[in-house]
């Protein structure tokens, strides 16, 4: 083997991923044992690069309470990532738009099972409202 060959191999076996270098994102989905539409939300995440385990959990309406979700912004999962709690199927460029900027409120939510939203069925026949969870009333983060 040449030496710069040897060099090349040694460096991208040496060299950290893009991923690890940038602090890829990793996550915990918290669902209703029944529900597959969570499922299908952790493979989108996954599939844009975060990394998500799902827990199974009876107790889910204690964890949004815990986290103050208020009723009107709850999801059918709750997602907690990076300090923020994520509700519902909100779009990845919500989620990574949320992590990037950094604001300071408890995290985002699309309330309900949008259809069209990412891991539900349907079309998406009108633009998903993306509400901030914070103090006070809830304010649109985003419209997508």
């Amino acid at each position: 083997m040449h030496r710069r060959t040897l060099l090349g191999v040694l460096l991208a076996v040496s060299t950290p991923s893009v991923a690890a270098a940038q602090g890829a994102q990793t996550a915990i989905l918290y669902k209703n044992p029944e529900c597959l539409c969570c499922d299908a939300y952790a493979k989108v995440l996954q599939r844009s690069g975060i990394a998500v385990t799902v827990e199974q959990t009876p107790a889910l309406a204690e964890l949004k309470r815990e986290h103050g979700v208020p009723e009107p912004l709850q999801g059918c999962h709750t997602l907690l990532i990076d300090g923020y709690v994520v509700e519902g199927h909100v779009p990845v460029a919500a989620v990574k738009r949320l992590l990037a900027e950094r604001p300071a409120i408890r995290g985002i939510s699309l309330p309900g099972m949008p259809a069209g939203s990412p891991g539900m069925n349907g079309e998406k026949t009108e633009p998903f409202t993306v509400y901030e969870i914070g103090d006070g009333a809830p304010k649109v983060f985003a419209r997508e």
